[in-house]
């Protein structure tokens, strides 16, 4: 009996103090939803000065897609596409769900992917599908390293660009939603809409003093257009991690409610036993005063 109860106080012991890591793990998961979250707010603004800059451009040259200056040549073989994923575990399917969403539509496009995977989660679920990404990035800790992050896809994909190697680039990630965790969505970064260009150049300059470029306007125009890269992928990269956190805290949130369970269970256990000890020697010590003293316990003569 002794041995049972030691076992489950031990037990309980390990619970409680797994049950405080998980808790440490919530606190840490909800801060960092926050912190990305007001990343992705506070880049709004600078999006849309970059649009409002766009817009100019666009509004002294036609709005046709604005990429580098083309070539004569064959259409390339494949597009380039960045999945953001995630470099730890205990998200659920937060990888799971954006490589099979990221896989699909890929699949649906009549040219090759060159993928680039952000997140060692992300790679393994891509090569279990048979696809295996030409590059590898580490997810960034924080919202600082995410800029480094940019510019490191940036300048990559740029130079198998710049080779001819495709024209198309696409972007898939997490994106946290109002009412559930998150939901896997995608843009095409490149070649830019013309629609969208043709909108930008509509919008009407906030001042009455509409900006010119002094040089024509394509060193401007090629300059707004990485800014505006850079940005999609900025918050690509940031609405990921806030899902991924988002994704983490349901999760400890999960395991926290089982633990409660399962301490309340050997707690009761417990509570159970040694009770049940207590009778037994109880019992043991009525038995042996007993037979101590027959005539004690028996009626007066």
């Amino acid at each position: 009996m002794s041995g049972t109860t030691a076992r489950l106080s031990r037990q309980i012991s390990s619970a409680g103090d797994l049950q405080g890591v998980v808790r440490t793990m919530k606190v840490l998961a909800a801060s960092s939803i926050a912190q990305y979250e007001r990343s992705v707010g506070a880049l709004a603004d600078y999006c849309r000065t970059v649009e409002l800059g766009l817009g100019a451009c666009f509004r002294e040259n036609p709005p046709v897609v604005p990429e580098r200056a083309r070539k004569e040549r064959p259409g390339p073989v494949a597009c380039g596409a960045v999945v953001f994923g995630s470099d730890q575990g205990l998200v659920g399917q937060f990888n799971d769900l954006v490589t099979d969403f990221a896989l699909q539509t890929l699949a649906a496009l009549p040219v090759q992917p060159h993928i680039w995977a952000v997140g060692e989660r992300v790679q393994a679920r891509l090569e279990d599908a048979g696809v295996t990404p030409i590059g590898v990035f580490a997810v960034p800790a924080s919202v600082g390293a995410i800029t480094s992050l940019v510019g490191r896809i940036q300048l990559e994909s740029e130079a198998h660009r710049a080779k001819g190697e495709y024209a198309q680039l696409y972007v898939f990630h997490n994106r946290p939603q109002v009412g559930s965790l998150y939901e896997p969505v995608s843009q095409k970064l490149l070649p830019l809409d013309a629609a969208w260009a043709a909108g930008l150049a509509a919008r009407p300059w906030p001042t009455k003093c509409r900006p010119e470029a002094g040089d024509g306007g394509t060193a401007t125009l090629r300059a707004l257009i990485r800014e505006h890269l850079f940005s999609s992928l900025f918050r690509a990269c940031a609405e990921s991690l806030a899902s991924e956190n988002a994704s983490r805290l349901a999760a400890m949130q999960r395991a926290d409610q089982n633990i409660d369970d399962l301490l309340e269970t050997l707690r009761a256990t417990f509570r159970h036993l040694r009770q049940s000890g207590i009778d037994e020697e109880l019992l043991d010590v009525i038995s042996g005063s007993e037979a101590q003293n027959p005539g004690a316990a028996g009626p007066t003569p």
